[in-house]
């Protein structure tokens, strides 16, 4: 397995939800996975799946992988008016801890450009384009930074520790799909997410729960 450059988060390090997507695929199985990051996934670095761990040449564990428990749960979703009008307050646009970030950055014009903003309810909506080449790793890192979003505030950024995701189908390349991502609780530093992914015709490509950690 390598991540590449162009999928990173934080500067020099693969972003969260394709990194987990990416060690999932490697994982396999056909329920849920469960991928807490150790560190930082390196970037175009050969990283190998081993008992369970994803380790770097040095041996070091870069994350560790299991089923997951069921997935019940869904974040509602909303039309495709109502993501783009809360995308177009989401407040990475002027204050954002990793521009660069592949999914979310909006520096990025070849990222995914995923740009949640809060819905009333404090939910997080965002429409998604699919890009040309579709994987399962392009829905985790869909499901990935808007349960971020939820909580991550002016001078208090988050990281992603844990995420577990199902995904239930691949959008089409090209295919508006729209995203949405709520809290379910927050305990210290850490915060409980879950996000939903659905296609244009309101169908649910995937679900996740994620644990995101202040930094």
């Amino acid at each position: 397995m390598i991540i590449e450059a162009r999928f990173n988060g934080p500067a020099g390090s693969g972003n969260g939800g394709w990194s987990a997507g990416v060690f999932a695929g490697a994982y396999g199985g056909d329920g849920p996975v469960e991928v807490t990051l150790r560190r930082p996934p390196p970037l175009d670095t050969p990283l190998a799946l081993v008992d369970g761990e994803v380790r770097d040449p040095a041996g070091e564990v870069v994350a560790q992988l299991r089923p997951a428990q069921p997935l019940d749960e869904v974040v509602p979703p909303v039309d495709l008016a109502t993501a783009r009008a809360a995308s177009a307050a989401y407040p990475g646009l002027v204050d954002h801890p990793f521009p660069g970030c592949y999914v979310c950055g909006p520096q990025r014009t070849d990222g995914l450009r995923i740009f949640p903003g809060r819905l009333p309810d404090g939910r997080t909506a965002a429409p998604v384009r699919a890009p040309e080449q579709v994987s399962a790793a392009t829905v985790w890192a869909a499901l990935d930074c808007p349960g971020g979003w939820a909580v991550i505030a002016a001078g208090r950024p988050y990281l992603l520790g844990r995420i577990a995701a199902l995904v239930e189908a691949l959008p089409r390349p090209g295919d508006e799909c729209v995203v949405t991502g709520a809290v379910v609780g927050i305990e210290g530093r850490k915060a409980q997410v879950r996000t939903s992914l659905y296609g244009p015709d309101g169908a649910l490509l995937g679900r996740a729960r994620a644990t995101w950690i202040a930094v």
